[in-house]
């Protein structure tokens, strides 16, 4: 086993951090390590923006639900789907772009190019011996997200990595078992050991959470998703994406 694959084998969210402010030369070689992810057909369909301004911060924390470490760490990076250039090109260029660009496919595109930057971006940082802790809470209000870092038309915020050192070591928090995740040539739809297996999961999870909290918690994966999904949240996801001019068609 390598060194690439240790790192990525030992990842966990750091959510406490030392104060201390990451270097240019690190925040440079994380954001190059995001840019060399594979991309859609060399469309490059999104940016990062870096918040080094502790109002904003501070306020991004608050919108992510007073999580803390979004305010409270070595440096903030907000990951966006970001199809504003394209629209520009295709202008000057002279091109009818305008369907493609706000087509469900484009925009898809831009996602899942701003997600494998990220995980570039993250493996790069652990790597350094630093930690980083995924922020999905932004989207809470992308209104007020945008707003704070003045982004345009066709770019959406979709979620933020606090990257910092760590103050803290937890434990690395069970997934589900590869029988569960991968499948060979077909979807396996056996319902019986489709969850028998989620039973098993459940069972580590459920003894993770009493070990972490010194038995105060007693939760299993599955009653904790079914929690979650549930709450309806984040409901005004499709009339915002599509007031920013992207997933119309």
């Amino acid at each position: 086993m390598n060194e690439t694959i240790e790192t990525i084998l030992k990842h966990k969210s750091i959510r406490k951090f030392q104060d201390k402010p990451l270097a240019e030369e690190q925040i440079r070689t994380i954001v190059e390590c995001a840019k060399a992810a594979s991309t859609s057909s060399f469309i490059q369909a999104y940016s990062i923006i870096g918040v080094k301004d502790q109002e904003k911060k501070q306020r991004l924390a608050e919108i992510a639900g007073s999580q803390n470490y979004v305010a409270a760490n070595g440096h903030f990076f907000v990951f966006c789907a970001d199809l504003y250039r394209h629209a520009l090109i295709g202008e000057r260029e002279g091109g009818d772009v305008k369907e493609s660009i706000e087509s469900t496919e484009k925009f898809m595109v831009a996602v899942i190019d701003a997600a494998l930057a990220a995980q570039n971006a993250a493996i790069a940082a652990e790597s350094m011996g630093l930690g980083i802790c995924y922020i999905g809470g932004l989207r809470n209000n992308l209104e007020e997200v945008q707003n704070l870092l003045s982004t345009p038309e066709r770019v959406i915020p979709l979620f933020g990595m606090a990257v910092g050192y760590p103050d803290q070591n937890p434990g690395m928090k069970p997934r589900l078992p590869f029988s569960h995740i991968y499948h060979e040539d077909r979807y396996e739809q056996d319902q019986e050991n489709y969850l028998r297996q989620i039973g098993e999961y459940d069972h580590e999870i459920a003894a993770y959470y009493e070990e972490r909290t010194g038995g105060k918690r007693h939760d299993t994966w599955s009653r904790q998703i079914t929690g979650m999904l549930e709450k309806k949240s984040r409901m005004y996801m499709k009339a915002f994406v599509e007031k920013n001019k992207l997933n119309k068609r």
